[in-house]
């Protein structure tokens, strides 16, 4: 088979997985190399400087040794089967990136034969870009859970970002449709990246010389709507992800109806992506807002109402703690009213200093009085639906325009105003 109709049918593949879209990374070219990833990270949409830049996102090979019911590639579907070798795959980045076509490499593959077999080709793939051609681009590679630990750090010394998806929040639902896979075999590289990231990290502070081990840090992909765990068990698995294994950014992919199976739930539509645009905001809450997970959901609330964003469906469930009163509240209490972000709180803060601030000066300052003004007071003064009835103020929330449309996330959105 030639390598374009390879290039075809792993590009296909390799769609799926959503955990490549920033790098983080801060590695520099060299004299003799070629390449750079250091400036302003690598994406597959638009960088912050408005410029479109991109990725050669392949898997290395669609064969699988693993039947995942869920999975496109698994090793009882019938497809058209293919594998690089290492050397296909160097070229094809060093030719695309000197055309500019693209500025790094995304590579995920299959299990063929082994994860020793597939870890170890995609090593020598990252060996040779980075020591034979000098490429100093970035990359983001997988790392396949079950592989000798030394081929997972090799490949952590000349990669940019490495990933391990978890895919399925339990255990059970491993059983249910990977049952050739385990939790250890999963958890165990992502411990090793994050105990090799902090080993590099100290021997830089103690002055040795050391590689950078995955600059860009790690990140993992859940499967959201392909089981029926509960948005309270796929919160509380993120939000233990980032405090025990330090990971940049937890991914969420839409179950997309792909092969059909007994235990696989039957989409007829289209796939949950508002479940997944939920997610993503709920993850954006644990990471910048202060938010537990244990705070947004819990045994009496399992799961978000799809109508609402998490913030606003928080402060529904929890109206006696408003309102608050914006010339007194603390930074972190200022967070959690609907319609201040990071950016308007921050701004608040540094304005009341000066004076008392009223509705006017909110809505300059940036908040979103449209939904704040049910949650705050201004000295003493309350605009909003005085019954404070759980009922009313989530049809006020719903008449807000947009409210409950969701949209792709920006690259120029501030940060902290994500809902504001």
């Amino acid at each position: 088979m030639d390598v374009m109709r390879k290039l075809e049918i792993l590009s296909n593949s390799a769609k799926y997985d959503a955990s490549c879209s920033s790098s983080g990374s801060n590695r520099k070219n060299t004299a003799e190399g070629i390449g750079n990833a250091s400036t302003s990270g690598i994406c597959h949409s638009w960088s912050q400087d408005g410029r479109c830049i991109s990725l050669l996102k392949i898997l290395y090979t669609n064969k699988c040794i693993y039947d995942c019911k869920y999975c496109i590639n698994r090793a009882s579907n019938d497809l058209e089967r293919t594998s690089f070798t290492p050397s296909e795959v160097v070229d094809l980045t060093m030719n695309f990136y000197r055309r500019n076509y693209i500025e790094g490499l995304f590579l995920s593959s299959g299990v063929e034969r082994s994860p020793d077999y597939t870890m170890e080709n995609l090593v020598k793939i990252l060996k040779d870009l980075r020591l034979i051609h000098k490429f100093n681009g970035y990359i983001h590679v997988k790392a396949i859970p079950g592989a000798d630990p030394k081929f997972i750090y090799e490949a952590g010394v000349y990669a940019d970002r490495m990933s391990v998806n978890i895919e399925l929040p339990s255990e059970k639902s491993l059983k249910l449709l990977a049952p050739q896979k385990n939790k250890e075999d999963i958890l165990k590289p992502m411990g090793l990246i994050k105990h090799s990231i902090l080993e590099s990290s100290e021997y830089k502070k103690k002055g040795f010389k050391a590689p950078k081990f995955t600059p860009g840090g790690q990140s993992t992909q859940i499967m959201v709507g392909a089981t029926n765990e509960s948005d309270l068990r796929v919160i509380s698995l993120t939000e233990g992800l980032y405090n025990t294994f330090g990971l940049k950014r937890v991914y969420y992919s839409a179950y997309v109806p792909v092969v059909a199976n007994i235990n696989l739930p039957a989409i007829q539509t289209t796939p949950p992506l508002l479940k997944e645009h939920r997610m993503y905001q709920a993850d954006w809450l644990l990471r910048y807002y202060g938010f537990k997970a244990k705070e947004l959901l819990d045994e009496k609330n399992p799961n978000f109402d799809v109508d609402l964003d998490p913030k606003a469906f928080w402060a529904l469930n929890n109206l006696d703690k408003f309102p608050v009163e914006i010339n007194s509240a603390t930074y972190e209490i200022l967070l959690r009213v609907p319609g201040i972000g990071v950016t308007s709180a921050l701004r608040i803060i540094r304005a009341r200093r000066l004076c008392n601030l009223s509705y006017d000066n909110l809505k300059k300052i940036g908040v979103v009085l449209k939904r704040a003004r049910f949650f705050l007071t201004c000295s003493g003064k309350f605009y909003g639906d005085k019954t404070m009835e759980r009922g009313r103020l989530k049809n006020y929330l719903l008449d807000f325009e947009s409210f409950d449309k969701p949209e792709q996330l920006s690259l120029f959105t501030q940060r902290g105003d994500l809902f504001g």
